[in-house]
């Protein structure tokens, strides 16, 4: 059995509303699937290298701001070219200001990108393990923003 350890991020910014600040999720239209940023580490990179780069690629997104403690991990199986392959795909959590958003723009290997709410970001994913980790990441940030850790409203 072949092994495949890839790196992937959950990148967001966040909408200020009157009264406090909601993320906004990139999601990537990938042929059967939406999904998340994310790609194979490659030799000698770590993981944060191996998301920057892969944002780049896949929605030309630079200048991530990585959030500490959130981590999520995911594996499973496939099978190609007649081989078993385990992958295991590490998520982190990023932001990238709303003006970075304008720069983003879907690669080659997917065919499309949104920014979405909450709320339709979960109705667009359909892989269980992908809505788990949004929904856990989600209400990482609002803990992190109700207890003003993270990022000030007014830095918004």
């Amino acid at each position: 059995m072949r092994h495949e350890k890839s790196a992937g991020a959950i990148i967001f910014y966040l909408e200020k509303t009157s009264q406090s600040a909601e993320p906004v999720f990139l999601l990537l239209k990938y042929p059967t699937y939406w999904g998340f940023v994310k790609g194979l580490i490659e030799n000698g990179e770590s993981i944060e290298e191996t998301i920057r780069r892969e944002a780049k690629e896949e929605a030309n997104l630079n200048n991530l701001k990585f959030w500490p403690g959130f981590r999520y991990m995911q594996e499973w199986f496939f099978k190609w070219q007649h081989e078993l392959v385990k992958k295991q795909a590490l998520f982190l959590l990023a932001e990238v200001s709303k003006e970075e958003t304008k720069h983003a723009k879907v690669s080659e290997e997917h065919e499309a990108l949104e920014w979405l709410s909450y709320n339709d970001a979960m109705q667009r994913l359909k892989i269980k393990n992908n809505r788990e980790m949004l929904a856990k990441a989600y209400k990482f940030i609002k803990k992190k923003l109700k207890e003003g850790r993270q990022t000030r409203l007014d830095e918004i």
